[in-house]
């Protein structure tokens, strides 16, 4: 008996729908009325978004500070390791706690930025001074559309009340006047150069430069004064005890001279034991004043050999040409993606976008 093979009938294979690309162009040619009215209208509404935009320049400045002894041994090293995201913390920094690669987060710190509110700065254009705060907060120039509803949110906002700084509480204009700064003013660290470079951009080319000076300074400070607390504070503490050293040698010495000019002509022997003790005193003194006075001197050294030394790479100038907006870019912009949605709407209809999805 012969065993039946069931064969299972084989499915038709479904053609994929060949994309017809001359019916596309037809279809593109077909209602190029549309496009005459579609590019010409967006190319007018970017140019006039784009023309509403002020200007702002942009001031760099490169720093490259000194490293520890150790980062200088391994300098190599840690920048294999930098590259794959590995920080040698203790051997760049030595006993360092802030290195160079955090200087963008104390940048970014509330402490940092409202200290940035009371910089006095010049307007370039009339040559007004103000704070960088008021500056930030009455004379900034907004767009068309940013003014309007600037005007429509203060018609129904409540105006505060001037208020002394504070930065564990900040009022909600200061808290929008530290975001604004957080754009303006932008630290980053390249990790296998430590180059440190700020970035500071405003609608003044004059103020754009101040910042970006007077941010370096102020960051250039912090580190100073970190690196050096120790330092000071046991130069200071030694200042004290060469002060309270002298004094005590001083006092020694004017009873040794005292004791000695009303007992000259005495010969008894209780008399001249009590003035070589008073000598002995002196001396003793003497000898305590000039230890600590060498301590003190060694500790002026120390402040110095630990204050950090920054190179500057690139100083802070007034930029002569705007770095924005870019005006032809955001009309190029603009007219490409009208043209790219007038076109798919355009296959929509004709409805040839299913075979070029695949889905015909």
């Amino acid at each position: 008996m012969k065993e039946e093979t069931n064969k299972i009938p084989a499915k038709p294979i479904k053609e994929e729908a060949a994309i017809d690309f001359g019916k596309i162009f037809q279809d593109l040619l077909k209602h190029k009325t549309l496009f005459y009215k579609v590019l010409p209208a967006a190319f007018v509404i970017a140019a006039i978004y784009s023309l509403s935009q002020p200007n702002y320049y942009t001031c760099t400045v490169k720093l490259a500070p000194e490293l520890g002894t150790g980062a200088k041994s391994t300098s190599g090293l840690a920048s294999l390791a930098s590259s794959f995201g590995v920080n040698l913390g203790s051997a760049q920094g030595g006993t360092d706690a802030i290195l160079p690669t955090l200087y963008p987060d104390l940048m970014n710190s509330v402490d940092f930025k409202t200290s940035l509110f009371s910089v006095k700065v010049t307007r370039k254009e009339d040559g007004k001074s103000f704070t960088y705060y008021d500056y930030l907060d009455k004379e900034q120039k907004h767009s068309w559309g940013e003014s309007a509803l600037k005007a429509l949110v203060s018609l129904f906002k409540k105006e505060e009340e001037s208020q002394k700084l504070d930065p564990f509480e900040l009022t909600l204009r200061q808290t929008d006047i530290v975001k604004d700064i957080d754009k303006n003013v932008v630290c980053t660290v390249d990790k296998k150069t430590m180059v440190i470079t700020i970035n500071v951009t405003d609608q003044d080319p004059l103020i754009c430069a101040t910042m970006a000076d007077s941010v370096k300074t102020r960051l250039q400070t912090f580190i100073t004064d970190y690196r050096t607390s120790k330092a000071r504070v046991d130069l200071e503490y030694n200042e004290k005890l060469s002060r309270e050293a002298k004094a005590r040698y001083n006092q020694a010495r004017d009873n040794y001279v005292s004791y000695s000019d009303t007992h000259r002509d005495v010969s008894s022997q209780s008399a001249q034991t009590k003035q070589a003790d008073l000598e002995n005193e002196m001396q003793m003194q003497q000898k305590i004043y000039q230890q600590v006075v060498a301590q003190r001197q060694q500790a002026e050294m120390k402040v110095q050999e630990v204050t950090p030394a920054f190179t500057t790479l690139q100083s802070a100038t007034v930029p002569v040409r705007k770095a924005g907006p870019k005006r032809a870019q955001i009309c190029l912009i603009f007219v490409f993606l009208a043209f790219l949605g007038t076109t798919v709407w355009v296959l929509y209809k004709e409805d040839d976008l299913k075979p070029l999805l695949g889905l015909a």
